[in-house]
């Protein structure tokens, strides 16, 4: 069932879980990462990233599917932009059915950012549609100079996601707190404390999240989940990995097999990977 992820974080944070957003940028993955929801029996939140739009396929395409399959969902299914920093792409997935946007300007300087996120989150929740920005400069991928010491300068403040999330009226924060997109250069050390720093100072309205959660251990993702983290983002470990899976498949018989039964050795790659994941967030619970 097509689900608005405003309700869905709230239930996770009173339950002690965590719902798990993972990139869908084409049809097998969406068929994947949903029907581990359903075996697991969980809401999952899946989202198109605006930087996927822009090297493949187009919103226009994927997004009524991903809408589709989340109404034919055995679970809660939240349909989520990822990413969103343009406003043009923005309104692209408002039209083809997304019921959640993350739109990003933590690029801008911070009254700035503050100033647009606010505009378009009381627009956006005129139409039911919940809303996630972030605060603080979250790197690409670590390396290049990126550590575990020099990724420290881009953590959030407390008082500042405190102060943005009351003036924002925003339904979910992104913070940084030793986190970073991509493939990790060294096992990332997260600051717990700063999780339950923020989620103490911010309105009980607003969730924390977790962005660059694929390659972080299970140890140290539960204890996020623990110190109120309510929404993770993953994937660019489960793309890593579904690719070393491809390889692997072209290299036995399935290299002299048709494209599609390539294709649906892969959905259930990914179901299983998925399922993996989810059941991590779930804490225990």
């Amino acid at each position: 069932m097509l689900s608005n992820m405003t309700q869905m974080l709230k239930d996770a944070e009173d339950g002690g879980y965590c719902i798990g957003c993972i990139n869908t940028p084409n049809l097998e993955t969406v068929r994947g990462v949903i029907a581990a929801a359903e075996e697991v029996n969980v809401p999952i939140i899946i989202d198109h990233a605006q930087v996927h739009d822009e090297g493949g396929i187009k919103v226009e395409v994927i997004g009524p599917l991903m809408v589709e399959y989340a109404k034919k969902a055995k679970v809660p299914v939240c349909v989520h932009v990822d990413h969103g920093s343009d406003f043009t792409f923005v309104l692209r997935c408002v039209q083809a059915g997304f019921s959640s946007v993350m739109y990003d300007l933590s690029h801008l300087p911070y009254e700035e950012n503050l100033s647009k996120v606010k505009e378009f989150t009381e627009f956006a929740h005129r139409m039911d549609i919940s809303v996630e920005a972030e605060l603080g400069i979250m790197t690409l991928a670590m390396g290049e100079g990126w550590t575990r010491e020099t990724i420290k300068t881009t953590f959030t403040d407390p008082a500042e996601a405190a102060d943005f999330s009351e003036r924002s009226g925003v339904d979910a924060l992104a913070v940084c707190f030793g986190t970073a997109h991509g493939i990790y250069a060294e096992p990332p050390e997260l600051d717990i404390q700063r999780v339950r720093d923020i989620r103490a100072a911010m309105p009980d309205t607003t969730r924390v999240v977790m962005h660059g959660g694929s390659g972080v251990d299970e140890v140290q993702i539960q204890a996020a989940i623990s110190a109120g983290v309510a929404k993770l983002n993953y994937y660019s470990y489960l793309g890593q990995a579904a690719t070393e899976n491809m390889k692997q498949l072209l290299a036995t018989d399935y290299g002299h097999k048709q494209w599609h039964d390539v294709q649906e050795a892969q959905v259930d790659f990914i179901k299983e990977y998925t399922k993996h994941v989810l059941t991590v967030l779930m804490n225990g619970k």
